[in-house]
């Protein structure tokens, strides 16, 4: 019984619910052909490559060339809090103008001491590059960031937009070059949902995966005038966090003092996004569950029918992890 009401189960699965007995399994992509959910940018630098802002500021004023070799650096505590740091990002093809500014040029050296002394071989394959993050999936355009870690008190994930001078660490996962809509998913209960059952908690926090969170969480097809109706409730979201600028998000989404106007953005996201999967909203989170296992079921039955092999399931190698904020 939940909320004062009572449903028979046929069977109790492995999640708690009224579901079939499946495990949901790591993918490589996403079955339902949603853009792709990446890990943030890790340096693998011993902190030599990351700037706090005044250490960007005093190397701006001594070397006002440095600028164009500097971004804004952003994870989840920076995100949520609304700061960033900075990093040095510097393309090959500008190494020899970067190493001419002496500050950038010690840390360079400093990375690849710190790499070439690590006992992983992606950081030793690095060091020849000291001046590239170990891996860097950074691309122009708006990317979609996701803390990987986050607080299970907080009614929706506090996921956002950042331009593509801002660098994502890799304490985040992130969709590059995103539509509108794919926030509007992501920042549903629905999604939420999804994550606090199939994925890793970290103590009491949901850790965000995108090979078991993204890739696994069914969608159904979408015309592209539901997409633009996904846009809009996107842009009503991101409207009603800047009309009480300046709070944070972790000010503006914490569940005792969340604005009533950003509540409502919210709901009627939701309210949008369920009707796309049964024309109505859900009447709980159970019924939310049920109907994504349900689809999940069918996913992976039509997946097995096209490729029996279930080796062809598996996701390729993830890199390196980094640790969570």
């Amino acid at each position: 019984m939940k909320n004062g009401q009572s449903k028979v189960a046929t069977n109790i699965g492995p999640y708690l619910i009224d579901m079939p007995n499946i495990i949901v399994e790591k993918a490589a992509k996403s079955a339902c052909g949603l853009p792709i959910m990446d890990y943030g940018n890790k340096p693998s630098d011993g902190g030599n490559l990351i700037l706090s802002d005044g250490d960007a500021s005093a190397i701006l004023a001594a070397h006002p060339t440095s600028a164009r070799f500097l971004r804004r650096y952003v994870g989840p505590a920076e995100f949520v809090r609304c700061t960033f740091r900075h990093c040095i990002w510097v393309d090959d093809a500008d190494f020899d103008a970067a190493s001419a500014i002496p500050p950038l040029s010690e840390r360079f050296e400093k990375v690849r001491q710190v790499r070439i002394v690590s006992k992983g071989k992606q950081s030793n394959d690095n060091a020849k590059t000291p001046h590239r993050f170990v891996y860097c999936p950074h691309r122009l355009g708006i990317a979609l960031i996701v803390p990987r870690v986050t607080s299970e008190n907080r009614p929706y994930l506090p996921v956002g937009l950042v331009d593509d001078r801002t660098v994502v660490a890799d304490t985040a996962a992130a969709a590059y070059d995103a539509p509108l809509w794919l926030l509007a998913i992501v920042a549903s209960r629905l999604h939420q949902q999804w994550i606090a059952t199939v994925c890793v908690r970290l103590r009491t926090d949901f850790r965000y995966s995108n090979t078991l969170g993204w890739n696994t969480f069914p969608v159904p097809p979408m015309t592209e005038n539901q997409k633009a109706e996904l846009t809009r409730c996107a842009e009503d979201i991101l409207l009603g966090r800047e009309a009480h600028f300046p709070a944070t998000i972790a000010d503006l989404y914490a569940p005792e003092s969340m604005p009533a106007d950003l509540r409502a953005a919210h709901d009627r996201n939701d309210e949008t996004l369920e009707r796309i999967y049964i024309g109505r909203r859900f009447k709980n989170d159970t019924e939310r569950l049920e109907k994504l296992f349900d689809m999940y079921t069918k996913m992976i039955k039509d997946e097995e029918a096209k490729a029996p092999s279930k080796a062809s399931r598996k996701p390729k190698a993830a890199p390196e992890e980094g640790s969570a904020a």
